[in-house]
């Protein structure tokens, strides 16, 4: 995703605050969602990466621009996750909007880390860009199995040969 050129880098971290915060909220609803305690399990974790990552940012812009407004921007140049989606999108739906969103902050980041001014700053959003691409391994991973075994995410506990059973000696 391209930043627009006419942001501050105060601004681009503004969004990025914005962004981690929107996630952690879609993962918390999506994991809702889930009764599948493994997969519920690795959407939390999600969920608290994002959160994590909008303690990174907000450091960085608390040290990097002490005198500049700390309220993240109402709307994010990066649309919420799912934003385009149906009224009532189901959960593989939910995870495509996701791995596209994972997509999307991994190219904000990698633009932004050429944008600041400091190694530090471009260190911080470079590693932040690495880990969303990590977050688009691991939600191609659940894709995966939700389209090979569609209840996947449905049972508490999934197991794929739980119908089977021994007969004979």
């Amino acid at each position: 995703m391209s930043i627009d050129k006419s942001l501050a880098p105060w601004q681009i971290l503004g969004v990025a605050i914005k962004s981690e915060i929107d996630a952690a909220a879609f993962y918390t609803r999506l994991q809702a969602r889930i009764k599948n305690i493994l997969l519920g399990q690795k959407v939390k974790f999600l969920a608290l990466e994002e959160e994590h990552h909008r303690k990174m940012i907000e450091s960085l812009l608390a040290k990097k621009y002490p005198d500049k407004p700390k309220d993240v921007p109402e709307s994010s140049l990066m649309p919420p996750i799912g934003v385009s989606l149906p009224g009532d999108p189901g959960v593989p739906a939910l995870f495509d909007a996701a791995l596209q969103a994972e997509k999307t902050a991994e190219a904000y980041y990698n633009d932004a880390a050429e944008r600041v001014e400091d190694e530090a700053g471009r260190r911080i959003l470079a590693y932040l860009g690495r880990v969303e691409r990590s977050h688009q391994a691991m939600i191609n991973s659940e894709i995966d199995l939700i389209r090979k075994f569609p209840d996947y995410y449905n049972v508490e506990d999934f197991n794929i040969a739980q119908d089977l059973f021994h007969v004979g000696p």
